[in-house]
């Protein structure tokens, strides 16, 4: 079999400086090209990421019904057919690595009368859609598909579904999102019940969209209520930069003497930004410049400098709030000095890759010290020396993007560099990474 892997040998880089500005927030493009598609007229999106996952939202949305192209001045158009008007698909959806858009988009079909089979890549039909059909299957949607769950799976919608209330048994954003999106065309009010919160770009988009959404904070949950038979408004969106990006050049900034690095434009909504707390905890120097609030969202530009990190114990109630942002967060800890501890990331488990273990190898294959544990890492560092892995060592990334461009991090505070496997798949969520990396670089 051919082999159209893309390795690349990430080398030990001077300074980061200067002025970076990430591409826009994966979760927020995503519900942007959603909620625009249930709108009645025009939403225009700016700062839309264009990486391969939201474009596998874009084209799942037109193929039921929207109208969502590119404008000449890299705006995007969502003309929407309003709650309830989705159309059957022609031909299956491929989701290709995108799990955000499989499951909300289930959400979404799950209350209207139309059926529609989701298909994947080899990752993706490996992840679990367990957690978002059994909620949907209570409100009457039916899936057919393989014995476990996984993708290829065929969602078949009822009109009206029945509203619900379901505790969440996991920590899943993509969960409540789905039960959310389902909620819109479904009479009377749908509850979710969040026992830990997670980041709530639904909750704040829906509002800004019209849709009439209760929070309410009791007994240490969330309760979430929206009201069915919902209109949605078209919007003007700006998307903030994605912090999930940001923290990939934060990290590097942290670890390469010398840095002194702005990120602009970065968004720093309260369940998204745990990371940034977490190296500040760790003695990482991380300034908010310019703090403002966009679409219903904060944002404010980073301005990160070389520091001498502290290893120290994470606490497992912030995982929710970065659970994206652990490997290039195990990057930082190889050359903290000390002990860094992390416990409480089961969930890490069952992402793109098993990041646990993926993480671990990856790691000790650069030259770090780590010790896997079934819920986390423990990583003894370097004090802030290089990392010294086997000359012929090379990262294994399981098609995962975020293992990629941590493990590209490591390879700039390394000795002799870090090779990893295959760089393409971190253009489903960063595709210009390489570039801005080789930008930053003085």
């Amino acid at each position: 079999m051919q082999d159209h892997s893309r390795p690349h040998r990430f080398l030990p880089s001077g300074p980061l400086t200067g002025r970076v500005r990430v591409p826009g927030d994966k979760s927020i493009s995503h519900r942007s090209i959603m909620l625009g598609a249930l709108a009645v007229g025009e939403t225009r999106v700016a700062g839309l990421l264009e990486g391969e996952d939201v474009l596998a939202t874009a084209a799942a949305m037109q193929a039921m019904g929207a109208q969502v192209e590119r404008k000449p001045d890299g705006s995007w158009s969502i003309h929407g057919v309003g709650v309830g008007g989705l159309l059957q698909p022609h031909s299956s959806l491929e989701m290709g690595n995108s799990g955000t858009s499989t499951r909300l988009l289930m959400g979404l079909v799950a209350s209207h009368g139309i059926t529609a089979t989701f298909t994947g890549d080899a990752s993706l039909s490996g992840r679990p859609m367990g957690r978002v059909t059994e909620p949907l299957s209570l409100m009457g949607a039916q899936f057919h598909g393989n014995a476990r769950g996984t993708l290829p799976l065929t969602t078949e919608g009822i009109c009206p579904a029945v509203p619900i209330a379901y505790r969440l048994p996991v920590a899943s954003a993509q969960v409540k999102s789905a039960i959310m999106l389902a909620g819109l065309n479904t009479p009377g009010i749908t509850t979710v019940i969040e026992p830990v919160p997670t980041r709530d770009h639904s909750e704040r988009m829906l509002a800004g969209f019209g849709a009439k959404v209760e929070i309410e904070e009791a007994d240490g949950e969330r309760i979430i209520r929206v009201h069915g038979d919902a209109e949605l408004r078209p919007q003007e969106i700006e998307v903030p930069g994605d912090p999930s990006s940001a923290a990939f050049f934060a990290v590097a900034a942290l670890l390469v003497e010398g840095s002194d690095l702005v990120i602009e434009n970065v968004g720093l909504n309260p369940t998204r930004a745990g990371l940034f707390d977490v190296l500040r905890k760790m003695g990482g120097s991380i300034e908010e410049l310019n703090a403002r609030e966009v679409g219903g969202e904060p944002v404010a530009d980073l301005h990160v400098r070389h520091s001498l990190l502290n290893g120290i114990d994470v606490d497992p109630a912030i995982a929710p709030s970065m659970i994206d942002e652990f490997p290039v967060l195990f990057v930082a800890a190889a050359l903290a000095k000390g002990r860094t501890t992390t416990t409480g990331l089961e969930e890490l488990r069952v992402k793109e890759s098993d990041r646990i273990a993926t993480m671990a190898a990856a790691l000790s294959g650069a030259g770090a010290q780590v010790e896997e544990r079934d819920d986390g890492l423990v990583i003894h560092g370097t004090g802030g020396a290089p990392l010294r892995g086997s000359a012929n060592s090379r990262t294994k990334t399981r098609l995962d993007h975020r293992i990629a461009m941590s493990m590209a991090i490591a390879g700039l505070a390394s000795q002799d560099g870090v090779e990893v496997d295959d760089t393409r798949p971190i253009a489903t969520s960063f595709p210009n990474f390489m570039d801005l990396l080789a930008g930053a670089e003085a």
